[in-house]
């Protein structure tokens, strides 16, 4: 069996430093917001050169926690991509402000932003772009866009721990904040979940800050309106002693990714364009007989997956938000995509079996 990503064999030369960290943290009884949870914020941050990362519960949270603190009127625009995760567009409804859609680019997973462009309006408080696949949207030209305006720009990258934009700087560091996720099959990820958000803006750092752990810093006093959202000290040991090996992880999937780009060559399958530095938390194409693929991937006991198989206009939770609207490319994309094996430990020959088998359809 050819594995979609395996953890185990990823992680292996760690194990005996995580589970050192995981028993120094239960002999300490440090559980929540102890020591580490802090010493990994410190090295996050400096990892993506921010001032500030916030650890929390989840990279849902993250969107959650980055739109809750900048207080915006009801029903407040936030401007979204049609093919994202459903947490994308969950943070900006439970906050009660109201998402709008833009299609993402034809041969691209990104944004489209000469769509965004004309989606700005008086109303538009919030852009909130995702570096889907690890592929990142160039927020240099939205901050063009925007200019001069009182828009916010909130970035996901759960999916781009260790990206750079197309002038080498890290994500993590472009927006006025960055959400990522440590899902545990993320690039950076944690044995649970966990996710962080990082900033420049001291003022949204002391806020989230609170805002995490039930508006609290010091106990029982209460200055803000928060949720139980805490990245615990067990997670957060696992993720500092993982973090050191990330570029070297991320280095192996663009190996793998460039094989794929050169040798992938079917005329049934379109291969999408990827950012510059992009860290290939998937590596997805688009297969016009994705049946007969899924079929001959079975047949050699390849794993495989989907991301994603609906655009967010056309989930059942969100049909009456968007009704009549079609996203030509985003629905395109849902159709036909087909996400294949990216394990940075993946052999040769198991790469080129996967090539082998994509060419074959």
């Amino acid at each position: 069996m050819i594995n979609f990503l395996d953890i185990y064999r990823q992680d292996k030369n760690l194990n005996l430093k995580i589970l050192s960290s995981i028993k120094k943290t239960i002999k300490k009884g440090d559980y929540i917001l102890g020591d580490n949870v802090r010493v990994f914020e410190d090295k996050f941050s400096r990892f993506v050169n921010s001032k500030y990362a916030i650890g929390c519960a989840n990279g849902t949270d993250a969107l959650y926690l980055a739109l809750k603190s900048l207080k915006l009127p009801k029903n407040s625009e936030v401007i979204v991509p049609a093919m994202t995760w459903i947490s994308t567009v969950l943070a900006v409804i439970l906050n009660n402000l109201k998402p709008v859609l833009v299609d993402i680019n034809n041969n691209n997973p990104l944004m489209d932003l000469k769509i965004l462009k004309k989606k700005v309006t008086k109303k538009t408080k919030v852009i909130l772009p995702v570096h889907l696949y690890g592929s990142v949207v160039e927020i240099s030209k939205i901050k063009q866009i925007i200019k001069k305006k009182d828009i916010y720009i909130i970035d996901d990258a759960a999916q781009a721990h260790g990206a750079k934009d197309n002038l080498g700087n890290k994500v993590g560091s472009l927006a006025d904040l960055t959400c990522f996720s440590f899902y545990p099959g993320k690039n950076l990820g944690c044995y649970g979940d966990g996710g962080a958000i990082t900033t420049n803006n001291k003022k949204l750092y002391k806020k989230i800050l609170k805002m995490r752990n039930l508006g609290s810093i010091i106990k029982h006093k209460h200055d803000e309106i928060g949720i139980n959202s805490r990245l615990d000290t067990i997670q957060a040991s696992i993720l500092k002693a993982k973090l050191p090996n990330l570029n070297n992880l991320n280095k192996k999937r663009k190996l793998i990714a460039s094989y794929y780009h050169k040798n992938i060559s079917n005329q049934n399958v379109d291969k999408l364009e990827y950012s510059k530095h992009s860290v290939y938390h998937q590596y997805v194409i688009k297969v016009k007989k994705r049946a007969k693929l899924i079929k001959v991937f079975r047949q050699n006991k390849i794993q495989f997956g989907f991301h994603y198989p609906s655009s967010i206009n056309q989930l059942r939770c969100f049909k009456h938000l968007f009704k009549g609207k079609k996203f030509q490319n985003s629905e395109k994309l849902a159709k036909y995509c087909i996400s294949i094996p990216i394990d940075p430990f993946l052999k040769l020959k198991e790469v080129k079996k996967i090539v082998n088998s994509i060419n074959s359809i």
